[in-house]
């Protein structure tokens, strides 16, 4: 099927689960079809494994916004809600040689050497996170969840169930990234939960003009005040680099540069990761047979987290890239300068890619050479900087989670868990767990 004649998927604002449609796509023969974006405009999605990693690398597709037509011409309004992916002044929206300057800057962050000096502090916040995350299941014991916190779950009748219930992703997948991320840049705590709320925002794709123009103005108010302390009192961490590169260099980081950059590695510093985190969680208790694996030693937490990445990638769709000329990929034709999504948690269930079945949730993967290696942290010259700092950190998270709380489980149906509203970022908003015994 040549999916350039395709119906245009409509993404939906509101989010949800995308693997249904995905599969439904996929099994079409659609590797690459047209959607409809948010206010009516027109895009393209790259599904399949194969033509996302080819997309991902091609010496033909941009990330700078000169080359989104629709924008250049005018024809995106402000409070679009996926403007700040196309405008704002970072790594993921250069090219070329100003790709390279700044991920240069960023990059000595985020060596082998670096990420790996970090392991004895994130293993004694992870630490201290599951401490808390304990008292926090204390507190819920035999108390309905009326107050809104998300810690305790009530049964069908209003009372909770008495067994020790509370949020993980609140109490630990959330503050575990973003405390690690704000301590390299050098973040204050106070800062941390605002953060947070307005990176929730700049992602949501159901969002409202006034809404993300708010946000954005308050990010970047947020930053500016960041950077400002950081100018008066420098420190050992990357803003304090980042602004002492600007100014030895004037011209190597604008003022604009510095607040794009810091936005997004505050969002794609702790989302990501944070998605993981929750995803691997729900992956491994839905999956009791897998857990079970890994604890007896039969696979390894590393390969809960790869596969993980590839079943239930973090990321659904991510804007945007752009085509500088009309492209002809899987069999489909991309006008140049459409906005175009990378489809990674379709590509992580490509039956073409990763065998018949490829919708199995099977930590022994990797390990049996079943299916290609996956593209959740993506493939080209825009690879993940981060990517060794988030396996570290899941995979540390994951291995001391299970470790002291073997019992811990679900404490609603999958069914029930409340998704994000993004189609960008995959996972849930809460994650009541029982915890169980701790052994």
């Amino acid at each position: 099927m040549n999916s350039s004649h395709a119906a245009p998927h409509r993404m939906d604002p509101a989010g949800g689960c995308p693997h249904a449609d995905n599969a439904r796509l996929l099994a079409a023969g659609t590797a690459v079809t047209p959607v409809v974006l948010p206010g009516g405009v027109a895009g393209m999605a790259v599904l399949g494994h194969d033509a996302l990693r080819e997309f991902l690398a091609h010496p033909d597709v941009a990330k700078g916004a000169e080359h989104f037509t629709a924008l250049r011409e005018g024809e995106i309004p402000d409070g679009w809600p996926l403007k700040t992916f196309a405008t704002v002044q970072g790594m993921t929206t250069a090219d070329d040689a100003d790709h390279r300057r700044l991920r240069s800057l960023v990059s000595k962050a985020f060596t082998a050497r670096r990420v790996e000096e970090l392991r004895p502090r994130i293993e004694t916040v992870t630490q201290q996170l599951l401490d808390a995350l304990a008292e926090a299941a204390a507190r819920t014991d035999g108390v309905a969840d009326g107050a809104g916190a998300g810690d305790g779950v009530a049964d069908g009748d209003g009372v909770a169930d008495g067994a020790g219930v509370a949020d993980l992703r609140a109490h630990f997948a959330l503050p575990l990234p973003m405390g690690v991320i704000c301590e390299l840049l050098g973040v204050e705590a106070e800062h941390h939960d605002r953060l947070h709320r307005l990176s929730n925002q700049i992602v949501a794709t159901d969002i409202g003009p006034e809404e993300a123009m708010a946000a954005n103005r308050e990010m970047v108010a947020v930053l500016s005040a960041v950077a400002a302390g950081r100018m008066e009192n420098p420190g050992e961490d990357l803003t304090s680099a980042l602004i002492a590169a600007r100014e030895e260099d004037g011209d190597r980081l604008s003022p604009q540069e510095l607040l794009g950059t810091l936005m997004l590695m505050i969002i794609a510093g702790h989302e990501t990761t944070l998605n993981l985190i929750t995803n691997a969680v729900r992956a491994l208790c839905g999956h009791r047979d897998q857990l079970e694996l890994v604890l007896a030693g039969k696979a390894s937490w590393a390969d809960a987290v790869e596969e993980t990445l590839r079943w239930d990638s973090p990321v659904s769709y991510f804007p945007f890239r752009y085509p500088t000329r009309d492209l002809e990929l899987a069999g489909a034709v991309i006008p140049k300068g459409t906005p175009v999504l990378a489809g990674y948690s379709a590509a992580g269930r490509d039956t073409a890619a990763h065998g018949p079945d490829a919708a199995r949730f099977d930590v022994t993967r990797a390990a049996r050479g079943a299916g290609a290696r996956h593209l959740s942290l993506g493939h080209g010259p825009h690879y993940c900087l981060g990517a060794p700092l988030a396996r570290m950190e899941a995979t540390i998270a994951l291995e001391r989670l299970f470790t002291r709380f073997p019992e811990l489980d679900l404490a609603v149906p999958e069914s029930e868990l409340p998704r994000h509203a993004s189609f960008v970022g995959n996972s849930v908003h809460r994650l009541p767990v029982r915890l169980g015994s701790a052994s």
